[in-house]
């Protein structure tokens, strides 16, 4: 019998202990499929004698997790705890040790992806990481390998669960974001602490990571413009569907002649767009490329079993690589192209305003449009009194163009307020 693939694993939460279960149902298939047995000779958790149904000797568990990475027996360290640090540290000490690593970590690649690849490299080893964007969904090695002899020139993506299960019950019966976000809650889709969601902050990780390897180019968290969904309101949704539109969070990374533009934030799209029906706390991401044309991926983007899926196809890949004494290709980043500002991004924006009912009101208006350079598509006045509101969708402009207007309409006297302002992508 050849000897085993060691694996030590780093975390035993929900992705955790669905990967031990895995690790246990499929044990003779990822035998035969990798040449080799998986051993489990490890699980790092915060408590060791906390009782856990698992199919595992409980010897196995350990609070020392740099002290388990560090074992010479380990040759794949597996990490599924997130966050920063200690997992940076976790993670460094694995890949300088020759170790192979998997990870679902996406908030850590978003942030310092470089230094982990870095490491990757001078050790000569693997990082993997399909797990960290859209769980199951088989996306990154596509990007990677299967599109890796074509340009990619747009990749646009439903992205976090959460949000979009938000939206779309926002979509499908009217409430408010607060009765929305509760549903979630009460269901489980949401944390209890819900700010990484519903800010955007996740997706602007996942976007970091595809927009890194779809351009080659290093693009971090921090370069993405993050918008999240808090501000998206019932009458928001109302407009969307009197559009045929709806309103989804979207991650949007854009190659541009000599840049990249990376965004998340909601969005109008037709109801005709392949991403405005996927629904429930599903994710898709649609990849256009110069030669392929357009390509969907989608699927369950969370949860326990699905993202252990990925990470188990991750172990799998680099279990082959070490019995084989290679390592797949590192981080691809010789375009290192810069990362344009969202002020330069030209989108169509629709914006809700309520106004004063008295003539004169759509000319000025209008007037400040046409001063910053904003070009009206379609207007829409309704209402009488208090009630009076002024529809408008632009065509393409700049944000920063859109911005100075939105600003200067704020000063108006006729306009009471700025009801809501948001873009409008897929046409």
């Amino acid at each position: 019998m050849t000897m085993s693939v060691k694996v030590a694993l780093l975390g035993c939460g929900t992705v955790g202990a669905e990967v031990v279960r895995l690790l246990h149902e499929h044990e003779r298939d990822l035998t035969a499929r990798i040449g080799a047995p998986l051993e489990l000779v490890g699980v790092a958790v915060r408590r060791a004698g906390r009782a856990r149904d698992l199919p595992i000797d409980p010897s196995l568990f350990t609070t020392d997790a740099l002290g388990l990475v560090k074992r010479d027996d380990v040759d794949v360290v597996v990490e599924v705890v997130g966050g920063i640090e200690p997992a940076r540290t976790w993670l460094l000490e694995a890949l300088h040790g020759g170790k192979s690593v998997v990870t679902a970590n996406k908030a850590l690649l978003g942030e310092d992806g470089a230094t982990l690849h870095k490491a990757a490299a001078e050790a000569g080893t693997d990082l993997y990481y399909e797990a960290s964007v859209a769980g199951a969904i088989p996306l990154l090695r596509p990007l990677r390998d299967s599109l890796h002899g074509d340009r990619i020139t747009r990749v646009t993506g439903i992205v976090n669960g959460t949000t979009n299960f938000i939206l779309s019950s926002m979509d499908s019966t009217g409430a408010g974001f607060a009765e929305a976000l509760e549903e979630a809650t009460a269901l489980g889709y949401a944390e209890a602490d819900p700010t990484a969601d519903v800010e955007g902050f996740d997706a602007a990780a996942k976007a970091a990571i595809l927009a890194s390897m779809a351009f080659h180019t290093r693009v971090t968290a921090a370069d993405v413009h993050r918008e999240g969904i808090t501000e998206v309101t019932a009458a928001d949704m109302a407009s969307a569907k009197a559009m045929g539109c709806t309103i989804k969070l979207l991650c949007i990374a854009t190659k541009l002649d000599d840049a990249v533009s990376v965004r998340v934030h909601p969005a109008m799209i037709p109801r005709t767009h392949p991403l405005a029906g996927v629904g429930d706390a599903f994710n898709a991401v649609f990849v256009e490329a110069e030669a392929a044309g357009q390509l969907m991926f989608y699927g369950r983007g969370a949860g326990g079993a699905p993202t252990a899926s990925a990470v188990l196809g991750d172990l799998v890949a680099v279990s082959r690589n070490r019995l084989a004494g290679t390592h797949a290709a590192s981080e691809s980043a010789y375009a290192d192209l810069p990362v344009r500002p969202i002020g330069d991004a030209l989108t169509r924006y629709h914006i809700s305003l309520d106004v004063a009912d008295k003539a004169g009101v759509l000319a000025a208006v209008a007037g400040v449009f046409a001063k910053h350079g904003v070009s009206i598509a379609t207007v829409n006045q309704s209402g009488r009194g208090n009630q009076a509101v002024l529809v408008i969708v632009t065509h393409a402009a700049a944000d920063r163009a859109l911005a100075a207007t939105v600003a200067e309409l704020r000063a108006l006297d006729i306009v009471r307020a700025v009801a809501s302002v948001l873009r409008v992508e897929g046409e």
